[in-house]
């Protein structure tokens, strides 16, 4: 049952990215792209994931169906909404271990994420208008689930989270130029919203993979 929901959430991942991503929700589009994720979060509850990863996806699935709506207040939803699943992440990283005294290469990809948190001050807060607090918030919430993720110790599955939490960072980069930045119908912003989804739905695919080992490691 597991892996025909991983093949049914795959393929309604494809279609929304092959027919919608980057364009105006329409038709199927938000079924789609909703189901996708909301999948992701049953396969974990199913599979036996660490609770707090199964709320991140859901929180996630949130997320993504409020982002189909138009609006600012569908948008703030949205930000809500994956800022409680990035908490959520942050809660099961937290419950698989986090090192206490890591090593200098963490501690140089966790300076590295500050700066790139603190670079948003000059590079997008001048464009965000009246919702420059949510957004300077929710970068807050999602360095954290970043740093957690670089602290997350070697083992099981902690390759797979640490990619997933870094391409979530990433989708987020891209989701924040394309909104305040790139002009909208311009080129850049058509390849940034084409980018943007395979990027976004890999990484949770990749967090709950690497959550699945990791649990699976923990009660063995």
């Amino acid at each position: 049952m597991i892996s025909a929901l991983a093949l049914v959430a795959a393929l309604a991942a494809l279609g929304y990215g092959v027919f919608y991503a980057g364009r105006a929700a329409a038709g199927p589009g938000p079924v789609l792209k909703t189901t996708s994720t909301v999948l992701l979060a049953l396969i974990g509850a199913l599979a036996g994931a660490p609770v707090w990863i199964v709320l991140g996806l859901g929180f996630g699935a949130l997320g993504d169906f409020a982002l189909t709506r138009d609006g600012e207040r569908a948008f703030l939803a949205g930000v809500a909404a994956f800022a409680l699943g990035h908490l959520a992440y942050v809660a099961g990283f937290a419950g698989i271990g986090l090192q206490q005294s890591p090593g200098g290469g963490t501690l140089t990809a966790v300076a590295l994420v500050l700066v790139l948190l603190g670079s948003t001050e000059r590079w997008l807060a001048p464009w965000t208008g009246t919702l420059r607090w949510p957004v300077f918030l929710y970068g807050l919430v999602i360095g954290l689930m970043a740093v957690a993720a670089l602290l997350l110790p070697p083992g099981a599955g902690q390759v797979a989270m640490l990619a997933g939490a870094l391409l979530f960072v990433l989708s987020d980069l891209i989701l924040a130029l394309q909104r305040f930045r790139l002009a909208p119908a311009s080129g850049p912003h058509l390849v940034a919203g084409l980018a943007l989804w395979p990027i976004y739905w890999g990484g949770q695919a990749l967090i709950l993979w690497g959550a699945l080992q990791a649990g699976h490691a923990l009660s063995a």
